[in-house]
């Protein structure tokens, strides 16, 4: 069940941050947040009010639990999460302005993985010979989804003459973004003890607050007409995004926390996919071997 519910969570993050990273193209990126935090925090928050009704529960297979029966530890790490997510989210966007994607992507989803699986192997967590050989395997697919090859210029020249200076701006923001999606995922497994949409939805509440109040700061303009249905495609990434939060806190209670994140870690894989089946962009070789190492990988962890 853990690995169902994780690589459920692996498609829907790798959705999102598709969908994201489309509106993220065509407006400011805290106008993107601003519009993706809060849609994620409504859909789960409608949701966990509807719990009570008949087989909604049973249908989760967990509970669907309520405010009052969080304590204020699982109140604080989801309000925590909510924070670390959208933190993360900000240099995951902020770095694919500023940086090359080639390099923000595979920094941010290995930092992600290797932080809470080392924290999880730390507080006791024993994985088999077979699943480490598996998670390794997952690492390597990890930095080969989300990795093209290097374009060339407009003078035909592979890099320019601050490539260097790019590269280092890419390490940066790809491991601030990576530390904030791993410290939201070992948050959000903590809180997630107490009921499932309920941790979710305050982690998405927090993160509306730190979203909202970043975009007022900054004064970012409202979306402009542009035609394009930019704000309902950052609308859908929040719904989906919220969706991947429910299967990850699920999937970290059906088994190992470890295995759980290296699966979910997985989500570039449905990036590039969309990527080009929707823009049609060309997969590289790096990116059609770290699928294949992907599944390798997913077939070590669950065997």
């Amino acid at each position: 069940m853990v690995t169902i519910l994780a690589l459920a969570a692996a498609v829907l993050y790798g959705t999102a941050d598709f969908l994201g990273g489309v509106a993220s193209r065509r407006a400011n990126v805290f106008a993107v947040l601003a519009t993706t935090v809060p849609a994620g925090a409504a859909v789960v928050l409608v949701v966990a009010l509807l719990g009570a009704a008949p087989g909604l529960g049973a249908l989760l297979g967990h509970g669907l639990g309520s405010p009052t029966s969080m304590g204020w530890d699982a109140v604080g790490w989801a309000a925590v999460s909510g924070i670390c997510g959208t933190a993360g989210l900000i240099a995951f966007y902020a770095g694919f302005a500023a940086a090359p994607i080639s390099v923000v992507a595979p920094v941010a989803a290995l930092v992600s993985t290797v932080l809470p699986v080392g924290i999880a192997i730390a507080g006791g967590e024993r994985l088999t010979v077979r699943m480490l050989a598996g998670g390794l395997i997952c690492l390597v697919a990890i930095a080969g989804v989300s990795m093209p090859a290097a374009r060339r210029g407009r003078q035909g020249h592979r890099d320019g003459p601050d490539a260097g200076a790019a590269r280092l701006r890419g390490l940066a923001y790809g491991a601030a973004a990576g530390a904030g999606f791993g410290l939201f995922f070992l948050c959000l497994k903590n809180a997630g003890q107490s009921g499932v949409l309920w941790p979710v939805a305050i982690s998405r509440t927090a993160g509306t607050l730190v979203a909202v109040g970043i975009a007022v700061a900054t004064k970012t303009r409202p979306w402009r007409r542009d035609g394009g249905g930019t704000g309902v495609i950052a609308l859908v990434s929040g719904a989906v995004d919220a969706a991947a939060n429910v299967c990850y806190v699920l999937a970290t209670r059906a088994g190992l926390f470890g295995l759980a994140v290296v699966i979910t870690s997985l989500y570039p894989g449905m990036t590039v996919l969309l990527a080009r089946w929707v823009l049609g962009e060309r997969m590289r070789w790096l990116q059609r071997a770290g699928l294949l190492l992907a599944a390798a990988g997913v077939v070590l962890l669950t065997t």
